[in-house]
């Protein structure tokens, strides 16, 4: 006797409770007014003269001009490549390196990961003023300088132009390097340790099961590092503007920080927009070139 199989019930759909949608809704609504309509709004002012009070007057593409030819904005603009070259490179190696060197499990591990990560707790504001006293005349660098017979490299790093932006630089490196860590050591346990094995067996050095084995496994860990690094070096104000506000003579400054005075201290606001549209596109130029070259490479 054939038995008949029962005819599939319909499923019931589970019905979402109002409370869901009502804390769902809120922090949409808080979100939409306090970033992306705030965001929405610059790609007009940038289009604008608006000094904040009145109507903002329409001036079409003057702005953006008048960014060519601002010799301030294109130092900030040089800046900031050399900020996220340096930032980035030495970030990334510097994390990778702290990763693959405390990944094993030995005797106070734990401590250093705690010790490197530790900068990350204190805000940009506060780093950059702790590193301020550091660079001082007779601060902690140019005593050490003094101490060890190199007295002729003391300098005043945050007031001589040759130096102060890679004066920032190191001090923002000091405080994002633990963070890439403690992201490629997330990275590094998730992959397979008995690739890493049987690459040792056969023979293959240290460097060679780095470079072949664990390298290519990391590869969802670097697109991760990579956008963070970029947006971080794209938006970097707060340390900038704590140790040396861009100067001297703009040496320093960074697209933010342009921003920043174009529209709170000359109160320009329609300039500043337009420097925040070229910081978006920025971002989104060199984030969206990383991942089309890592889809093709996965595709490959």
């Amino acid at each position: 006797m054939t038995a008949v199989a029962a005819p599939d019930r319909p499923r019931r759909r589970t019905r979402v409770p109002a409370v869901v949608w009502a804390f769902l809704a809120v922090p949409a609504l808080v979100e939409l007014a306090m970033v992306f309509w705030p965001a929405l709004n610059s790609f007009y002012l940038s289009f604008t003269e608006w000094n904040g009070l009145g109507a903002a007057k329409p001036i079409g593409l003057d702005n953006f001009r008048n960014l060519a030819s601002d010799d301030v904005f294109r130092g900030a603009f040089e800046n900031n490549v050399i900020w996220a070259v340096g930032f980035g490179g030495l970030s990334v190696l510097g994390g990778l390196a702290l990763a693959v060197a405390l990944n094993r499990p030995r005797r106070g591990v734990g401590l250093y990961r705690s010790a490197i990560y530790l900068p990350m707790v204190f805000s940009l504001a506060v780093t950059g003023l702790f590193w301020r006293v550091q660079y001082q005349p007779d601060g902690t660098i140019n005593t050490f300088l003094g101490a060890i017979g190199l007295e002729s490299l003391e300098k005043q790093w945050l007031a001589n132009p040759d130096t102060a932006l890679y004066a920032v630089l190191i001090a923002a490196v000091w405080r994002q390097v633990g963070y890439v860590m403690v992201l490629y050591l997330a990275g590094l346990k998730s992959t397979d340790p008995t690739l890493d094995d049987a690459s040792a067996v056969d023979g293959a050095s240290a460097w060679q099961r780095f470079r072949f084995v664990t390298w290519p496994q990391l590869r969802g860990v670097n697109t991760v590092v990579f956008a963070v690094t970029v947006i971080d070096s794209l938006r970097t104000f707060d340390i900038v503007w704590a140790m040396t506000q861009g100067g001297p003579y703009h040496s320093s400054e960074l697209l933010s920080t342009y921003m920043f005075q174009q529209g709170f201290t000359f109160l320009n606001l329609g300039y500043a927009s337009a420097i925040a549209v070229v910081i978006f596109a920025l971002a989104l130029i060199f984030i969206i070139t990383y991942l089309v070259r890592a889809t093709k490479e996965e595709a490959a």
